[in-house]
């Protein structure tokens, strides 16, 4: 047989797990970086073909483009972009070194007068966008693109000046919200399970859990939905559950949750798997970037955070 070049990936002992059913859904729909990350995560699959799939998004600038995030096409590097390229790092281990370097130096170059990140820089101006992702010349900084870049770079113990006005935003921001929505408490959880002082992390969530269980921010009885609200601007049915908060049991946002809610919101998400073995888009999306070319990337997060759990996924 003629070599391919290609991993040789392990077959699952057990075909019906959740991975094996998502399998050939990946290969069929996925872009080559959610294929590779698919492989690296339940196939053994190395972290440098990832690394390579990523660089396609990469720009001089440091930054990273060209649709990465899929509500926003063209070239021109985003802070929503780099922030998903950080995740992929961080997802194989390789958020270190001169290419997390020159993603510093490109996040100072966008950021706002106080050192933080906007959601939308507006060198998008001129190339499409999704219509829901609006974009102005002089755009406010964002705890929900800045919280979680920081709480990332903080994980993986990387040190840039930048960081400095950067988390003294975060920690302004985060212990200032009164009133959210969940995306929002997503990213400051993300800050908050990294931040470096954890007695203080630790005092904020605990305020935060507060906050999303009294403005009903998650949905804790998946068998009841209409009884929960959705966030304005949200997608209809566009909920979020004790899982969207706490991503893994170690997680700052466990603690807002019982044993039983957390199991009910899992066994929800399981549920969720479909019968082509991928997981649906849940929020708004646009025409142009079609619920299909999100979904690969919704699986795999699906799978990492049923993993997470033990969840017997393989």
């Amino acid at each position: 047989m003629a070599e391919t070049g290609a991993p040789s990936l392990p077959q699952s002992p057990q075909p019906n797990t959740p991975v094996a059913r998502a399998e050939p859904f990946v290969w069929l729909t996925a872009r080559v970086l959610e294929q590779r990350l698919f492989a690296h995560h339940f196939r053994g699959g190395a972290a440098d073909p990832v690394e390579t799939a990523l660089d396609a998004y990469r720009n001089e600038d440091g930054g990273y483009g060209h649709a990465l995030e899929p509500d926003l096409r063209g070239p021109v590097s985003q802070p929503l972009h780099t922030a998903h390229a950080l995740r992929v790092l961080d997802a194989v281990g390789r958020c270190a070194g001169q290419r997390v370097e020159r993603m510093c130096r490109y996040l100072t170059s966008v950021s706002t007068a106080d050192g933080a990140l906007p959601a939308i820089h507006p060198s998008q101006r001129g190339y499409p966008a999704a219509p829901f992702v609006p974009v102005v010349d002089d755009p406010p900084s964002a705890l929900l693109a800045t919280g979680p870049v920081v709480g990332l770079l903080h994980r993986n113990e990387v040190w840039h000046a930048w960081l400095f006005r950067a988390t003294d935003f975060c920690w302004q921001a985060v212990e200032s919200l009164e009133k959210s929505h969940p995306y929002e408490i997503e990213a400051a959880v993300a800050f908050l399970d990294s931040a470096p002082d954890r007695p203080r992390a630790e005092a904020a969530a605990d305020r935060l859990g507060r906050l999303v269980r009294a403005h009903r921010l998650a949905a804790l009885d998946p068998e009841n939905l209409d009884a929960h609200p959705v966030s304005p601007g949200y997608a209809p049915g566009e909920h979020h559950f004790p899982y969207d908060y706490a991503r893994t049991p170690r997680s700052l946002a466990r603690a807002w949750f019982t044993d039983d809610e957390m199991a009910r919101s899992l066994d929800h998400l399981a549920a969720q798997q479909q019968e082509d073995g991928g997981w649906p888009v849940r929020w708004r999306h646009w025409a142009p970037a079609p619920a299909m070319e999100a979904r690969p990337a919704v699986t795999i997060e699906a799978l990492r955070t049923l993993s997470a759990y033990g969840r017997g996924i393989d």
